[in-house]
Formats: C-alpha cells, sequence, structure tokens
C-alpha cells in the first residue's frame, strides 16, 4: 500500500483509515477489559448517567430521526456500532494528514491526538450534541478508561502509520 510519502494526500488519507481501524480495535479492546475490571457501582452510575443507551447508539437515533427512520432494538447497535467504527476511520485520516506536521517524537505525538481526540469527542462533543449528559453525571472511572483507550488508539495509529510507511 503508498503511504503519504510516495503516494500523496490520497494514499495518507487511504493509510490514516487502515490505522483508524486498527486503532479503534485496539481501544476496544483496551476498554472492555477496563470495563469489566470495574467495581459494580461505578459501572452502575455509568449506565444511570447514559439512560441504559450507549452514545453511538444516541447518534445512530439522532441521525435516524433526521432522516426520518425509526431504528428497532437490532438495528440500533449495529447502526451505532458502525458510527462508532466510522468515526475511528474518520479520526485515523484526520491524523495521517496532521502527522507529518507535527515535529515531536513519534511516541509523544501519538498520546497527544489520543488525549486531544477524548477531550474533544468524549468530554466536549458528545454531550454538546445531546447523545450524554455532560462529564460530572459520570464517575472518573468512565473518564479514566476513556482516556486509556484513546491514549491506546493514538499510540496504536501512530504505530500502524509508521508501518504502513515502512511498508512502501
Amino acid at each position: 500500500m503508498a503511504g503519504a510519502r510516495n503516494g500523496g494526500v490520497g494514499a495518507a488519507l487511504v493509510d490514516g483509515i487502515v490505522a483508524g481501524a486498527l486503532a479503534t480495535w485496539a481501544m476496544g479492546k483496551v476498554t472492555t477489559a477496563l470495563y469489566a475490571r470495574e467495581r459494580r457501582d461505578a459501572r452502575e452510575r455509568e449506565d444511570r448517567a447514559r439512560g441504559g443507551t450507549p452514545a453511538y447508539e444516541a447518534a445512530a437515533d439522532k441521525l435516524a430521526d433526521a432522516a426520518g427512520i425509526a431504528l428497532s432494538d437490532d438495528q440500533r447497535p449495529r447502526a451505532g456500532s458502525a458510527i462508532h467504527w466510522a468515526l475511528g476511520a474518520v479520526a485515523g485520516a484526520t491524523y495521517a494528514s496532521l502527522r507529518p506536521h507535527v515535529r515531536t517524537p513519534a511516541a509523544v505525538r501519538g498520546l497527544a491526538f489520543g488525549i486531544a481526540f477524548w477531550l474533544l469527542i468524549d468530554e466536549i462533543a458528545t454531550p454538546a450534541l445531546g447523545l450524554t449528559p455532560g462529564p460530572a453525571a459520570f464517575p472518573w472511572q468512565t473518564h479514566a478508561r476513556a482516556l486509556a483507550g484513546h491514549l491506546v488508539f493514538g499510540a496504536a495509529a501512530d504505530a500502524s502509520l509508521s508501518l504502513l510507511e515502512r511498508g512502501q
């Protein structure tokens, strides 16, 4: 696969989408494992705050409503998952386009992107769009798990892009 250095912007975006998908997978593995190890009271507080509906499913409902479509109980999780993966792919493509302009060590670069992604999406955009209540509604464990997941996302995206570049 052609990478950003040889194939231009289009190849960099394709590499970014691939890296974003790999990073989304890695992030999901980490956050699922952390969630399973959280205290039950923290998980219950988080679930109550979300009203039992994950943010991506709330986004799927909002998009479907805007399109005049009603999602079934079976369609909602699949549509939410598609949104989650699409957001990861877009984040990976965004990172691939920004990465050549960031003059920091690779480890710092990926982690900084992960922090920015967590802050902008989880802490600001998701509540601003009405997909979840504000950050104060959630226990600290929710924020820590999300931050850890996004740090993994940034590191995995950076590592994936480095590997794709080497394979040119």
